[in-house]
C-alpha cells in the first residue's frame, strides 16, 4: 500500500513539528511555506514541560532540554524591583517534570527543520485550500506549480488562517485583545539580573537568559488597535519602560530600532466549532490563538500536532482519517479552550488599569504568595503537566 500524502500549509512551529510526527507514522509529507525561506524570523519562545514531553515522541525532547538557561530564583517583580512572588527552576522542575526553556524560535525551527527530507519542504509555495476533501474523496490544495491531491491537509497557516476561513467562513477569528506586544532579543547585560516578569499599571515587561548567552525581553501594554511609535519602537517602549527596575534600561540600551517586533495581541475569544472539515486539520494559532501570558502558544501547536499524528497513526482506515480528526478535535478543543481562557484572565489580571488597582493586586500577589509559595507555578498546573497519548523515550 502506498504511503498516505499529507500536505502541511505553514512552516511554522506547528506545522513543522506536524510533518514531523507524520512522517514518524508513515505518511508522506509536503510542507509548503509562503515566505521565500526559513531564516530566522521572530524572537524567544518558552517550552515548557508539557510541549517537552510533546518533542519526546518525536525524538527532540533532549536536545530541547539541554537548552534550558534558567538557573536559581525567578518570579514576578514590581517597576520599582520589589518581589511580589519568587520561585526556583529547580522546584518547578520538580512539580512538573522538567525545566522551562526559554529559545529562540530559529533554533526551534532548524531542529525541526533538519529531521525532514530536503524535498519535503518547499519555501516560496503560496498554497490555498480548494477542497478540504470527504471521506470519500481526497482534498485539493492549489499552488503556484499546480492542484495538490493529498489523504490530509494540516492548516498551520497562522493566526490569519485562511485555511480557518475556507472551513468556517462565518466565525470571526480572532479579536484584538486591548493591548499591544513588543519582543526583542538582545546581548545579555553585564551585570547579572533575576529571570523575571514586572507587573505595573498597564503594563508589563519579562526578561530571560537564553542559553546562547543572550537575553530573549518581552513588554506588553494597552493601547488603541493598530497604534504604533511616531518615531520608533525603541523610543515607545524608553517612554514606557525606561524608568523600571535593571535590567529593563541595560535591555532597551542594546536593543536595536530595527530589531524590536510589535504585534497587536488577538486571541479566540469564541472557539472553532471543530479543528477538522473533511480531511482537513487545523492545529496552533490557526485553531486557537491566545495570548501570550501563559507563554502556552507555541507549546499548544505542539501538542496538538503530536496528537494529530497519534489519532491518525492509530486509524482503522487510515485511507479515511475523518474519523481520526475527528478524535482529535474532541480531544484538542476543550484542552485548548480551556488554555486560552486562562491565558486571557492571566492578562486581565497583568494588565490591570489604574493606580489604586494594580496596587491592590500587587498586595494581594504578595500576600498569597507569602502564605503560599509557589504562587507562579500554580498558573501551570492542569497546563504543563500534560501528558502525551503515548509512551515516550523520555517516559
Amino acid at each position: 500500500m502506498a504511503e498516505p500524502r499529507a500536505v502541511v500549509i505553514g512552516a511554522g512551529i506547528g506545522g513543522l513539528t506536524a510533518a514531523v510526527a507524520l512522517r514518524c507514522t508513515g505518511w508522506r509529507v509536503t510542507v509548503l511555506e509562503r515566505a521565500a525561506s526559513l531564516e530566522p524570523v521572530g524572537a524567544g519562545i518558552s517550552l515548557a514541560p508539557n510541549a517537552q514531553r510533546a518533542l519526546d515522541v518525536i525524538g527532540l525532547g533532549d536536545d530541547v532540554r539541554a537548552l534550558a538557561a534558567w538557573q536559581g530564583d525567578g518570579g514576578l517583580r514590581t517597576p520599582g524591583g520589589r518581589w511580589l512572588s519568587r520561585t526556583d527552576s529547580a522546584a518547578a522542575a520538580r512539580r512538573f517534570g522538567g525545566p522551562l526553556v526559554l529559545l529562540h524560535r530559529a533554533t526551534l525551527a532548524d531542529l525541526l527543520a533538519a529531521q525532514l527530507p530536503d524535498d519535503a519542504l518547499r519555501t516560496g509555495a503560496a498554497a490555498t485550500l480548494a477542497d478540504p476533501g470527504a471521506a470519500t474523496r481526497p482534498a485539493t490544495v492549489t499552488t503556484p506549480d499546480g492542484d495538490i491531491e493529498a489523504d490530509l491537509v494540516v492548516g498551520a497557516d497562522g493566526i490569519n488562517s485562511a485555511v480557518r476561513r475556507t472551513l468556517f467562513p462565518t466565525h470571526p477569528g480572532p479579536v484584538y485583545t486591548g493591548f499591544t506586544t513588543w519582543r526583542m532579543v538582545v546581548p545579555a547585560p553585564s551585570r547579572p539580573f533575576a529571570p523575571h516578569e514586572t507587573w505595573g499599571n498597564a503594563r508589563l515587561w519579562g526578561t530571560h537568559p537564553l542559553k546562547d548567552g543572550r537575553v530573549y525581553a518581552y513588554a506588553s501594554a494597552a493601547a488603541p488597535a493598530g497604534s504604533r511609535a511616531t518615531d520608533d519602537e525603541k523610543a515607545e517602549l524608553l517612554r514606557r519602560f525606561g524608568d523600571w527596575h535593571h535590567p529593563v534600561p541595560a535591555v532597551l540600551d542594546a536593543a536595536e530600532p530595527a530589531a524590536i517586533l510589535r504585534h497587536d495581541v488577538r486571541h479566540m475569544a469564541r472557539p472553532l466549532p471543530a479543528y477538522h472539515r473533511g480531511r482537513t486539520a487545523l492545529l496552533g494559532d490557526a485553531a486557537h490563538a491566545m495570548s501570550p501570558n501563559l507563554g502556552q502558544g507555541g507549546n499548544q501547536a505542539i501538542e496538538d500536532a503530536v496528537v494529530l499524528a497519534h489519532h491518525l497513526a492509530a486509524a482503522a482506515a487510515p485511507a479515511d482519517p475523518t474519523p481520526a480528526l475527528a478524535a482529535y478535535t474532541r480531544e484538542r478543543l476543550p484542552r485548548t479552550t480551556d488554555v486560552v481562557r486562562r491565558s486571557a484572565r492571566t492578562a486581565r489580571m497583568a494588565l490591570i488599569a489604574g493606580t489604586p488597582a494594580a496596587a491592590l493586586r500587587d498586595g494581594a500577589l504578595a500576600t498569597v504568595s507569602r502564605l503560599a509559595p509557589g504562587l507562579l507555578l500554580r498558573s501551570w498546573e492542569g497546563i504543563a503537566d500534560w501528558q502525551p497519548p503515548q509512551r515516550t523515550y523520555a517516559a
